[in-house]
């Protein structure tokens, strides 16, 4: 890769994930870098999205899990961004484990992308900023750190949850709404409150209307198995409805599975209740591969995207699978 003048000095390029956590570490990032342009990617187009990079002095990569099938190509094309910019890349996903090490990769599976991307810029923030990484953190269900916990007693705990739960009921109602993404990072670079940003409130009552519904929805739609409860088709946010069909399926493992017509696969969310005793992440990685299909994420938190003739198969044996892993953590903790 060659440096082009396109495009200022000390500019900065910023690809970030679109969730909530990746929507503050994203604004945490633009906070460090004022002058920095904003982009949502993912782990699959993450890797075109570097072809962007060409003539930004700074480039910083937030949120963004490393596919294990692209894995090799990407780290080949993140050494030669490396070679012309200064790249930051912040993680918390589990890395394949081909992946090497580099001392431009920030790597944490303890915290969220939000508080890793405030430590590893601290010397460029404001101290106030450590409240836009607790949202993220609140988003990530990884609000139970020893830094996060300890920024807490900074902040009114209960103002601070309502301003945190209302972004984040906003932010997934818009779903693929990434305009009203881009318009919440600025405010939230300068530490502007949600609720003061215009359309939060609006997208999150919204959101909130909307989440009660699929509530009783999966309420009576959940279908359970031995070890997991699951919901197909459940019309609404996935994420929520695979929380909703662990609790009514009264199972350790929810699962939210979504028919994609036009590949004829199923994408799954999939949520732990008993993440000590169920990895999701290791058991995908292992399992989904065998039925055609892909899968990982965190122990607590995953996706799946499994082909429609062998989704059937796929439950039962992770569900096999669910259970040979809690009986052996049980054994563990017996010894």
């Amino acid at each position: 890769m060659t440096k082009s003048r396109q495009h200022g000095n000390k500019s900065t390029l910023i690809l970030t994930h679109g969730d909530s956590d990746g929507v503050c570490s994203g604004a945490i990032a633009k906070s460090a870098y004022p002058e920095g342009d904003v982009y949502f990617t993912s782990p699959v187009g993450v890797l075109d999205d570097l072809n962007l990079a060409d003539g930004y002095e700074n480039v910083v990569i937030c949120d963004i899990a490393v596919d294990e099938r692209h894995c090799t190509e990407l780290f080949k094309k993140l050494h030669e961004v490396a070679s012309v910019s200064n790249l930051t890349y912040i993680d918390h996903h589990p890395l394949p484990e081909k992946c090497i090490s580099a001392d431009w990769l920030h790597h944490d599976l303890t915290v969220c992308a939000s508080e890793l991307t405030y430590k590893v810029l601290q010397k460029r923030l404001s101290r106030d900023m450590r409240r836009v990484a607790i949202y993220g953190a609140i988003g990530d269900y990884y609000d139970n750190s020893p830094s996060v916990k300890e920024w807490l007693r900074d902040w009114d705990k209960r103002s601070l949850f309502f301003q945190a739960g209302t972004l984040i009921q906003a932010l997934i109602y818009s779903g693929r709404n990434y305009d009203f993404k881009r318009k919440l990072v600025l405010p939230l670079s300068h530490d502007k409150i949600p609720t003061a940003i215009p359309g939060v409130l609006k997208y999150a009552k919204e959101g909130a209307d909307l989440e009660e519904q699929l509530r009783i929805h999966v309420k009576h739609e959940v279908k359970t198995l031995q070890n997991l409860a699951y919901v197909v088709d459940p019309n609404g946010y996935m994420s929520k409805s695979a929380i909703y069909a662990a609790s009514y399926g009264q199972r350790d493992v929810g699962i939210s599975a979504e028919f994609r017509h036009k590949r004829n696969v199923y994408d799954m969310s999939l949520r732990s209740r008993n993440s000590e005793s169920v990895d999701l992440n290791r058991l995908l990685r292992r399992i989904a591969p065998s039925f055609g299909g892909s899968g990982g994420g965190h122990a607590s938190a995953a996706g799946a995207r499994i082909p429609k003739e062998s989704f059937d198969a796929f439950l039962r044996e992770f569900d096999k699978a669910i259970g040979v892993q809690k009986s052996r953590a049980a054994n563990y903790d017996e010894i």
